[in-house]
């Protein structure tokens, strides 16, 4: 029972053939996607008023090459893995060119799913760093994201760390 949705996504630029679920997905399972039918639906969501913004996840720089040689309206936003040990400085650049918003998912890495690893939480550069500005290792990466000018997706149901994300806008960090 809500009016609209603040952002709307395309959540992984890939079809599956009806009713296939398997993850990691099967190549024989995997469907050319309707790039263009899918993002003028996309847009017509945002031009009823359903969304306010509509974007895309996943999505590399030929990807958005191929979505904006199409698209009316640019996507707003490209949500991507990203953190210091994942940086992809071109598709941010890409992005930026476009006035696409970068946001990033698994900001502290992604310990514990299927292709991540602990190796961001776990530096020891980082943790030096860290202890430098009197922060936590997640508090030296979520400023590093938002220095760069990059949407932070953080994930806690922890107060104290919610309130310790919040801190990091009290730091800064040299280009060093």
């Amino acid at each position: 029972k809500i009016e609209y949705l603040d952002l709307y996504l395309i959540h992984w630029p890939m079809s599956m053939k009806p009713g296939t679920y398997a993850y990691p997905p099967k190549a024989e399972d995997v469907v050319p996607m309707d790039f263009k039918s899918v993002w003028a639906a996309m847009e017509e969501c945002q031009r009823l008023g359903l969304t306010k913004s509509i974007g895309v996840s996943n999505f590399s720089c030929k990807k958005l090459d191929h979505l904006l040689a199409f698209a009316t309206i640019p996507p707003a936003v490209n949500q991507v893995e990203l953190n210091p040990y994942w940086q992809q400085k071109k598709l941010i650049d890409h992005c930026k060119a476009n006035g696409i918003t970068v946001a990033a998912f698994s900001p502290l890495g992604a310990a514990g799913t299927s292709w991540g690893s602990s190796r961001v939480m776990e530096s020891e550069i980082l943790k030096e760093i860290a202890e430098a500005k009197g922060k936590t290792v997640a508090q030296v990466c979520l400023r590093w994201e938002y220095e760069q000018g990059i949407g932070i997706v953080v994930k806690s149901y922890n107060k104290e760390r919610m309130k310790q994300n919040l801190e990091t806008i009290d730091s800064a960090l040299s280009d060093e």
